[in-house]
């Protein structure tokens, strides 16, 4: 079973999210989503300013074995995005808990309720 850390919530697209407690989140990819992507090689960063609804595609991630969509785990505006990512994608592979894809300004009270917690996630990928 892959990692998968009590302190964040998820969705079942593989994504993680981390409230940092001043009204933002931090997004990534799961230890699951990048031992199932393989290698990766590329990654497309959302945009910052562009809002996004949830579930709506805000990036692709690319592997030697395939890609995939990312995304949006909650409503909401991106403030951020990790450049790093650009340059060193294959961070994901190794730390995929810190190698953060975007911050987001989340819209609505209680936007991080529907988002699963670490049990609901080990669930969904144990099917």
């Amino acid at each position: 079973m892959s990692d998968i850390p009590t302190e964040l919530k998820y969705v079942t697209s593989h994504e993680w999210v981390r409230d940092e407690g001043d009204g933002t989140v931090t997004i990534g990819i799961t230890d699951f989503a990048q031992q199932q992507q393989g290698d990766v090689v590329f990654i497309e960063l959302p945009t910052v300013g562009n809002h996004y609804s949830v579930e709506d595609e805000f990036g692709v991630i690319e592997s030697v074995k395939a890609g995939a969509d990312l995304f949006a785990p909650l409503t909401g505006e991106v403030i951020a995005m990790n450049a790093e990512r650009k340059e060193d994608p294959e961070m994901v592979n190794s730390l995929p808990y810190e190698a953060w894809i975007c911050r987001m300004r989340p819209v609505g009270a209680g936007a991080m309720d529907a988002l699963l917690d670490a049990v609901g996630y080990a669930e969904v990928c144990a099917e």
